[in-house]
């Protein structure tokens, strides 16, 4: 995918926030510190568009991200960190699943899980919830360049035993320090959002972030 712009539009809250323009809207789900910010700023060759936060689980809001002109990446709150109150946790519940259940743009969510670690009960809940409710998936597998090339295949595997994932679902197995697997994921992106796929671009003198807390 070539990356002709790509822009912060909104943190929002609610509904009442969510862009109205009807683009095909990409979300992505995970825990805290699972890369997020990181699969983003690769994946849309920028370095500091998706921030991480010094504190896991801080931010609170759906951000949305424009791309092309033509889709939406969305980052959904980290689910698995405790340090708010029971009441916070609650609200931040309710806004995820009314928006993953009932905004119509949504066509796909990336679930990110990390690859050096078999999923935690967490994602497990996470992708029955998904699956339950037929909300369409791909899996990521991230920091796979922590794993040697030999594990690599063995994590992967370990990931779809562990979730229960039917043959055929996607698990893209992926690295924000290398690279690895963004053009794959790219291809999904495209396929479910209904989008052309260019040719992929390549990163010139472009860091990427190694560390993630988003």
């Amino acid at each position: 995918m070539k990356i002709k712009s790509s822009e912060f539009i909104i943190s929002a809250v609610g509904p009442k926030q969510y862009p109205e323009d009807g683009l095909p809207e990409i979300a992505l789900a995970g825990r805290s510190n699972v890369g997020k910010s990181s699969l983003i700023n690769r994946m849309l060759l920028r370095r500091n568009l998706a921030r991480t936060s010094a504190q896991p689980g801080k931010t609170q809001q759906l951000n949305y991200y424009r791309i092309n002109e033509e889709l939406y990446f969305v980052d959904v709150p980290g689910y698995g960190y405790a340090k708010v109150s029971k009441t916070e946790r609650e609200a931040w519940g309710r806004m995820i699943e009314l928006y993953l259940r009932e905004r119509e743009p949504l066509r796909l969510v990336i679930q990110l899980v990390d690859l050096r670690h078999p999923p935690t009960a967490l994602d497990i809940s996470m992708y029955e919830w998904l699956s339950h409710y037929r909300i369409p998936i791909c899996i990521v597998g991230t920091k796979a360049d922590k794993l040697s090339r030999n594990q690599v295949p063995k994590h992967g595997k370990i990931v779809r035993e562990t979730l229960g994932m039917p043959k055929g679902q996607p698990l893209v197995l992926f690295s924000s320090e290398t690279g690895m697997g963004r053009d794959e994921l790219w291809s999904i992106i495209a396929q479910a959002a209904d989008i052309p796929l260019n040719s992929p671009s390549e990163p010139q003198n472009d860091p990427q972030e190694t560390e993630d807390n988003g």
